[in-house]
């Protein structure tokens, strides 16, 4: 059963955010009145090494800017009919947890879905917190990912369909040559 809560916290990396995204956030905002939406790797400097998925911290695998995911969030929440007072948009260094509550309330409900073993790790990680935690879903499958949609886009093939609309605005609004696109992580 999925519980309703006052606020909760879903987290991403968002590089770029894709369909797959926007039905977990979608499904997030489901479970609250208040949805916070914490992206990862902020930030080049608050971004760690994780064992379980060490590609999703190489620089070619987060092209994009915070301020650029922040507006990916925020058009395809807006598009999709989320009310802009429903959510908000915070940094979420989650490779940092001493760090986490400096961004995002300690006393909400922490949404998470379940892949693979990094799913696994974040959940414990959050446990440890001492976090209330929901599993939305556990699958092998993904609609898509990042990487893919970055490999198209770099490639010239066509992305624009594992997208938003919203977010291809943003992607295509972007200075590529200063942040290459890459398949990685």
């Amino acid at each position: 059963m999925t519980p309703c809560v006052e606020t909760a916290v879903i987290h991403g990396r968002f590089q770029p955010l894709h369909l797959g995204h926007l039905e977990y956030l979608l499904a997030g905002k489901e479970t609250c009145e208040t949805l916070v939406v914490g992206i990862t790797n902020p930030d080049p400097t608050l971004t760690v090494a994780e064992s379980t998925n060490p590609a999703r911290g190489l620089p070619e695998a987060n092209p994009f800017t915070y301020y650029e995911r922040y507006l990916m969030v925020e058009s395809a929440l807006v598009e999709s009919g989320v009310p802009r007072e429903s959510f908000r948009i915070v940094p979420f260094p989650h490779g940092l947890p001493e760090r986490l509550f400096h961004y995002a309330p300690r006393d909400a409900l922490y949404l998470l879905t379940i892949y693979d073993e990094w799913g696994e790790t974040k959940l414990r990680r959050f446990e440890k917190l001492g976090l209330a935690t929901h599993v939305l879903w556990r699958r092998k499958d993904k609609l898509t990912s990042g990487a893919e949609v970055r490999g198209l886009v770099a490639s010239g093939g066509r992305w624009e369909h594992l997208v938003p609309a919203a977010v291809a605005s943003v992607i295509r609004g972007r200075e590529p040559a200063e942040r290459p696109l890459s398949p990685v992580g």
